[in-house]
């Protein structure tokens, strides 16, 4: 194994990684988003609405995402839409990975027992207080960490968008490859960061986690 080699191309691949984590960090945030006003729009009384969301969030979870990112990189200009690769890469992983969350995030509120909603209304709670002081932090743990996981496969997935030549970790490692001959020593030195990258997340996950339920734990701990 070449160690001189895997020292003088980290600095490349660090870079690299962090185009990675920026990609995957703008995606999450709007996807987020994206979650939120599809699940506002699964509850909404207008049928069509509803039905709007639901064909939306199907068809997005059944294509692959790969096909996805060419449909709107390769597709759009025939449309009048040209984005840049790193605008398409976010915003393609942000709406692939919106109609993800969104189930996540519906399963966590849903999980709630309604009569806890039933009870804080019969008290004079509005439906936003309702939501925001009774079921959200009821559901916040499961929806942390669901969202969280999905965060995870994101930055896997982002590795994809080297396709539309968005120089991060993968691509940059490939481009490496290419004038060094050294698969080996560049992929395993890749597979480190993404490993570093995930756990990472993972400990943030696990931290608002924590934060989310430290109430919940002291009441089962006191009964």
């Amino acid at each position: 194994m070449d160690f001189d080699l895997m020292v003088g191309v980290t600095p490349l691949l660090l870079e690299a990684a962090w185009v990675t984590v920026d990609i995957s960090a703008r995606a999450i945030s709007l996807g987020f988003i994206v979650a939120c006003v599809l699940v506002f729009m699964r509850s909404f009384k207008f049928i069509p609405v509803q039905w709007f969301a639901r064909g939306y969030i199907s068809v997005i979870r059944g294509t692959p995402y790969f096909v996805q990112l060419l449909l709107v990189f390769y597709g759009g200009p025939a449309l009048g839409v040209r984005l840049d690769p790193f605008t398409c890469g976010v915003l393609v992983g942000a709406f692939n990975i919106g109609a993800y969350m969104s189930e996540a995030i519906r399963g966590a509120l849903e999980s709630v027992d309604s009569g806890q909603s039933e009870a804080s209304r019969s008290i004079g709670f509005g439906r936003l207080q309702t939501l925001t002081y009774v079921v959200l932090p009821q559901a916040a743990g499961l929806m942390i960490r669901s969202v969280g996981v999905l965060g995870i496969v994101l930055v896997k997935n982002s590795s994809l968008v080297s396709i539309i030549s968005v120089v991060e970790l993968t691509y940059q490692a490939q481009r490496l490859i290419g004038s060094t001959y050294k698969p080996f020593e560049i992929f395993a030195l890749t597979a480190v960061m993404y490993i570093c990258i995930v756990y990472a997340i993972m400990g943030i996950v696990e931290l608002a986690y924590r934060r989310a339920t430290r109430y919940t734990t002291l009441v089962k701990r006191v009964q």
